[in-house]
C-alpha cells in the first residue's frame, strides 16, 4: 500500500471555551498561515490595486487565485514557465487557488439572473434582489455552461471560445499552477435550486471529489508540493450538508472546503451540520465569506481560513468598512466630510486622507479612491481575523466577537 503524503501540516494552538473557534498554524510549502486567517483574492494573480508587498504589509498571509480565469488568461502554462503563481505574481509566501466550479455556476444557473450563492433572506426561483456573484464572467459572451456527468463544457467570457472542465483537466490546470492548496472540482448550485436538484448537484460532487483526488494522486511530484480540499456542498439543507461533510471525509482530503449556498438565515445552521461531521484535525475553509459578521459566525462554528472578493469589490465601487458598517462613499453627505475615512480604526492607507478625498475621487472615476478604498477594507477584515484569532489565544473570542457585533450593521 503507497503511503500517503502531504505538502501541508495543521496544528490547532488552541480552542474557544464557549464556541467552536480555534486558533491554529497551518505549514504550507512557502510559510505558515496563522489560523484564522482571512485569504485576498488575487482572481487573475493579482489582487485588484494593491501591490505584493502592500498585501504582505496590510498582514496577509496567503492570496487566492481562480484557476477559471487563469486558463483562459494567460494560460496555465505561462504561469507554470515563469514557476508557479507565486513567483509569476512576485509573492512570496502560501498560495492557494480555486476550481473554477464556482464560475461554472456564474456561467451557467447564475447568468443572466440576479441570483448569488450567497443571498439574504428568503431565496427564490424568481430571485431578482442580487448581482451574480463573479461579475468577471457576466458578459455577453459568457452564456454557456452545460453539466454532465463527466464534466463541463462552456463559452468563454472573453471570446465566446469553447471549452471543456473535467475533474481531472482542473486538477491538471491547478498543478501547473502550483499553488500550495487547491481545491476538487464541484459543483455550486444556486440557491434557488430545490431540494432534488441540491442532492444530485451534491452527490455529482462526489463523484467529482474522489476523481480529483485520484487525479491528484498520481503525481508524486504534485503530492509533495501541493495539499487538495475536498469541497462540502449540500445547498441550505442542514441533512444534505452532514450527508456531504460525511463523504468528504471520507476520501482523505488534506482540508476541506465549505462551498455555497445558502441564505443568511441558513448559514449557521448549514455550517455547523457540515462542521459537526467533519474531523477536528482537518483546516477548514469557508469559500467565498468576506463579510465581517459572516467571518466571525464562520470562526465561532469551527472555520480556519476565509476568502471573498468583497473587500475589493465593494472598494472599487467607494464603499468601505467600518465599525459601525459599511459607508458608501459616493453619497452626497460625504463631500464635505474631513474627517479621516475610518475614524474609529486605524488607518491603512494614510492618517491623513479624508472621506471627503475619497468622495471625490471615486464620485469623478480616478482609480486611485478605489485603491484606497480596496486597501482599506483589506486591512479592515484582516485585522478584524487577525484580532479574532488574538482573543481566542486570550480566551475572551465570545466578547470580542459580541463586542463588534454590538456595533456592526451591515
Amino acid at each position: 500500500m503507497v503511503e500517503e503524503m502531504s505538502a501541508i501540516s495543521f496544528v490547532v494552538e488552541k480552542r474557544a471555551g464557549g464556541s467552536a473557534a480555534r486558533a491554529g498554524s497551518l505549514m504550507t510549502p512557502h510559510g505558515i498561515i496563522r489560523t484564522p486567517a482571512f485569504t485576498p483574492v488575487g482572481t487573475k494573480a493579482n489582487v485588484k490595486g494593491i501591490l505584493p508587498e502592500q498585501l504582505r504589509a496590510l498582514g496577509a498571509a496567503a492570496v487566492l487565485a481562480n484557476t477559471y480565469h487563469l486558463y483562459l488568461q494567460p494560460g496555465e502554462g505561462m504561469v507554470q514557465r515563469a514557476g508557479g503563481l507565486g513567483k509569476f505574481m512576485a509573492w512570496d509566501g502560501p498560495t492557494m487557488t480555486d476550481s473554477g466550479g464556482f464560475q461554472v455556476f456564474s456561467l451557467g444557473a447564475a447568468f443572466g439572473k440576479t441570483i448569488s450563492k450567497f443571498t439574504k433572506g428568503e431565496v427564490t426561483e424568481k430571485e431578482d434582489q442580487l448581482a451574480v456573484y463573479d461579475e468577471e464572467v457576466a458578459s455577453q459572451h459568457g452564456q454557456l455552461a452545460v453539466i454532465d456527468e463527466e464534466g463541463v463544457t462552456f463559452t468563454s467570457h472573453v471570446d465566446g471560445s469553447l471549452h471543456r472542465f473535467t475533474p481531472e483537466r482542473s486538477v491538471e490546470i491547478q498543478h501547473a499552477l502550483g499553488a500550495d492548496i487547491f481545491f476538487a472540482f464541484d459543483e455550486c448550485t444556486s440557491p434557488a435550486a430545490p431540494y432534488e436538484y441540491q442532492r444530485e448537484a451534491m452527490e455529482r460532487t462526489h463523484r467529482w471529489a474522489a476523481r480529483s483526488l485520484k487525479a491528484h494522486r498520481q503525481s508524486i511530484d504534485a503530492r509533495k508540493s501541493q495539499a487538495i480540499f475536498g469541497i462540502v456542498q449540500g445547498g441550505r439543507y442542514e441533512n444534505l450538508r452532514r450527508e456531504s461533510a460525511r463523504e468528504i471525509a471520507s476520501l482523505g482530503f488534506d482540508g476541506i472546503g465549505i462551498g455555497g449556498s445558502f441564505s443568511k438565515e441558513d448559514m449557521a445552521g448549514a455550517l455547523q451540520a457540515a462542521v459537526s461531521e467533519l474531523p477536528e484535525e482537518l483546516p477548514k475553509h469557508f469559500l467565498g465569506i468576506g463579510e465581517p459578521g459572516d467571518i466571525l459566525e464562520g470562526i465561532a462554528n469551527g472555520m480556519d481560513l476565509f476568502d471573498c472578493v468583497a473587500p475589493t469589490r465593494i472598494g472599487r465601487h467607494g464603499s468601505v468598512y467600518t465599525r459601525h458598517g459599511i459607508i458608501h462613499l459616493r453619497n452626497g453627505r460625504y463631500r464635505d466630510d474631513f474627517t479621516p475615512l475610518d475614524p474609529e480604526n486605524r488607518d491603512f492607507v494614510s492618517p491623513y486622507i479624508t472621506r471627503a478625498y475619497v468622495s471625490h475621487l471615486v464620485r469623478a472615476g480616478e482609480m486611485t479612491g478605489s485603491i484606497i478604498c480596496s486597501m482599506h477594507n483589506i486591512g479592515f477584515i484582516l485585522e478584524l481575523v487577525a484580532g479574532a484569532r488574538e482573543a481566542i489565544l486570550n480566551g475572551r473570542f465570545d466578547e470580542y466577537r459580541a463586542d463588534f457585533l454590538r456595533g456592526y450593521h451591515s
